[in-house]
């Protein structure tokens, strides 16, 4: 199939960045994959995968607590901060990163 048309859209550079190492070490260029995802779209007539948003731990849902157990998980948050029981968020997430690269 001729390849005449132009497809511009703006995404965030760091996504962009870490979707193009993955697809470097499969050997795959950024136009193929659209190319790919585009064809899924047309052949399985919608996204083809589940769009869903995930779904929060228990200990976590605040859509299934009541207003006490709300202020209490807060509390024990802020309380571990004034501890000093924290991380600097950039730095675990690169901690993550390496790891699971």
């Amino acid at each position: 199939m001729e390849k005449s048309a132009t497809l511009n859209l703006r995404v965030n550079p760091t996504l962009k960045k870490d979707a193009e190492s993955v697809l470097g070490r499969l050997g795959i260029p950024m136009s193929t994959a659209v190319d790919m995802f585009l064809n899924q779209i047309v052949l399985v007539g919608g996204i083809p995968f589940s769009v869903t948003l995930p779904n929060a731990p228990k200990s976590i849902d605040m859509t299934n607590m009541d207003e006490d157990q709300i202020h209490a998980k807060i509390q024990r948050g802020y309380e571990s901060y004034k501890a000093g029981r924290t991380q600097n968020a950039a730095d675990a997430f690169n901690r993550f990163r390496e790891s699971h690269s």
